[in-house]
């Protein structure tokens, strides 16, 4: 069975490819979730007393995106899956 993609320049894609892609896709999306949420509860934010600097002010988004990566690959809070099924629905 195949089902086209709708990304531009990409060919159609067979069942099991855009399964993967889709279960990325959600995945992707609880990682950005979850970045967001560390960054409100205040991961990566230097201290008043010892920081880095600016530096180290431009670069915590980088370890907050790898930190909520990994959180979300470890299962997340479930949120990948419940894109994923919707996604899924859709077609």
């Amino acid at each position: 069975m195949q089902v086209s993609s709708n990304v531009p320049g990409q060919g159609p894609l067979k069942a099991p490819d855009q399964d993967a892609a889709l279960r990325q896709a959600a995945e992707k999306l609880e990682a950005s979730f979850l970045a967001e949420m560390l960054k409100c509860s205040g991961v990566g934010e230097t201290s008043e007393s010892f920081g880095g600097g600016p530096g180290e002010e431009q670069f915590a988004s980088f370890l907050r995106e790898a930190q909520a990566d990994k959180i979300a690959q470890a299962g997340g809070l479930g949120l990948a899956e419940v894109i994923y099924q919707s996604l899924k629905a859709r077609d």
